[in-house]
């Protein structure tokens, strides 16, 4: 048995299993007799090895002899251990030796055993892949959570959209000059009445409103305003009135330009200040101003009937000096601001309201605040995949049940729809051929072209009932028209073509 330098002595051995499946071993390690003995011998490199208990260790060789030889261990001994193996330090290395004849692999160091070579090759060859992998499956993830946010706000867009909800996203602007006017406390009222938001700003027409829609917040953005076209402009009966006798005294004059702007080259120049923007134009208590103008002209009269006007003249000047209100602005007639107004459409196309009072004003700008926010969803509502969309009650669609129900009606619908047919005609032809199949099935039997042309001409149309009922047949014009319409294989062909 070989020895064992001092330096391997408290290291502990590993266990072999060299027995067979049905046998075990007890764990090899050193007890402190063997302890002792290598504390005795010093330099000597022979180490002892056996188990806890003397009295019941056998050597393996024994063990192994025994098998073969059953003999050898009647006496219950088992040869020495050490005949089987030893081990030795060289250089540092343990080296095991083996009895002659038996065959023992030694486990390979973990440094060299393939499993260590695969791994570390391994790790190395897929320390890239597997990044690529991970860095992947980021990538899917946020893709994903990119389009969930997509259709998130995709869907949020939709509802802001709805009837029920686009007043809440809207934003009214206010100029701080309407407000300061007679009306400008109903008008907030009125608007937080309605349920959107208002904001008081500088405009950059005096005294208008605009409009503005709230995007839903997204991941990219935050919810930003995004204006409307729409604007709408007070405009003071003095100034319409002074604007409206400007275009009258252009036109007395033959169309020559004057200093004085008029209606519609005012409006024009306000145009040119927001081109984008589509402009109305809202007057307030103008009837107020044809009714004082009636009553100074009254007035007048009276005066001139009575051969007063000479010597009531001053002090008429100055009770409208004092006053300062319709009678200190130009005279105008109902017929001359409507010549103004049409003369304004034409050449500027928008739109001028006439509003009795103020609180008639808030509620013009809440309909429009209204009317805006459901624009889109009533565009969108319109695009259709037709041209036309019929919704009457004799050419509407009609619903149809999965047991079958509603298909005579789909029928006796598809009849009227020729033209001149009576909902009494078309009932006629349901009677005799309640499906098209079956109108099919009898162009078939027929044996010629005209016979299946007049087919339908001999049914009897029925009109009221009783005595009054009258009777008629359906005729061989529509007869041939149904026949065309199912069997014609040109779709440009003329129904109503003579017979």
């Amino acid at each position: 048995m070989s020895g064992c330098s001092s330096s391997d002595l408290d290291e502990e051995l590993p266990v072999f299993d060299f027995l067979q499946p049905s046998q075990r071993c007890s764990q090899i390690s050193p007890t402190e007799s063997d302890k002792a003995a290598r504390t005795k011998q010093g330099a000597a490199d022979v180490m002892t090895i056996s188990s806890d208990s003397d009295d019941d260790y056998a050597p393996l060789a024994q063990r192994l002899k025994s098998n073969s030889d059953p003999s050898a261990v009647s006496n219950g001994k088992i040869p020495d251990c050490g005949s089987f193996f030893s081990r030795s330090s060289q250089n540092g290395i343990i080296v095991t030796e083996h009895a002659p004849g038996v065959r023992q692999e030694e486990p390979q160091s973990l440094e060299t055993s393939p499993a260590r070579r695969k791994l570390t090759k391994r790790t190395r060859e897929e320390i890239q892949t597997s990044r690529e992998e991970a860095l992947r499956r980021r990538q899917e993830k946020e893709e994903q959570e990119k389009q969930k946010a997509e259709k998130r706000a995709v869907a949020e867009a939709a509802k802001a959209l709805r009837p029920d909800e686009c007043i809440k996203h809207m934003v009214v602007a206010v100029d701080p000059a309407l407000l300061q006017l007679e009306g400008g406390g109903a008008l907030l009222a009125s608007l937080q009445a309605l349920g959107c938001s208002c904001a008081i700003e500088k405009q950059p027409l005096p005294r208008s409103v605009s409009w503005a829609r709230r995007a839903p917040p997204t991941q990219s953005s935050s919810g930003a305003s995004v204006p409307e076209s729409q604007v709408v402009m007070q405009m003071t009966v003095e100034d319409f009135i002074t604007l409206t006798h400007n275009f009258i005294q252009q036109e007395q004059k033959a169309g020559r330009s004057d200093s004085a702007p008029s209606l519609t080259t005012w409006v024009q120049q306000q145009q040119r200040r927001q081109p984008s923007k589509t402009l109305s134009l809202a007057v307030i208590e103008l009837e107020k101003y044809f009714r004082s103008q009636k009553a100074v002209n009254q007035k007048k009269f009276k005066e001139a009937v009575r051969g007063e006007a000479t010597a009531g003249g001053g002090r008429g000047a100055k009770e409208r000096r004092k006053k300062g209100g319709a009678e200190a602005l130009p005279e105008v007639s109902r017929v001359q601001v409507e010549e103004a107004v049409v003369q304004l459409q034409l050449h500027s196309g928008i739109s001028v309201h006439f509003l009795p009072s103020w609180k008639e004003f808030a509620d013009y700008i809440a309909m429009t605040t209204k009317a805006v926010a459901e624009a889109p969803f009533k565009r969108e509502r319109e695009k259709t995949g037709f041209s036309f969309y019929l919704e009457s009650e004799w050419a509407g669609g009609h619903r149809v049940d999965r047991g079958g129900r509603g298909l005579l009606q789909v029928w006796k619908r598809q009849i009227q729809q020729f033209n001149r047919v009576s909902p009494d005609m078309a009932a006629a032809i349901l009677a005799a051929y309640p499906s098209p199949q079956l109108l099919l099935q009898a162009y078939a039997q027929c044996h010629t072209e005209s016979e299946r042309m007049s087919l339908l001409s001999d049914l009897l149309i029925r009109r009221g009932e009783g005595v009054t009922s009258t009777t008629r047949r359906v005729g061989p014009e529509l007869s041939k028209r149904i026949f065309l319409a199912m069997h014609s294989p040109d779709p440009e062909q003329t129904l109503d073509s003579s017979l």
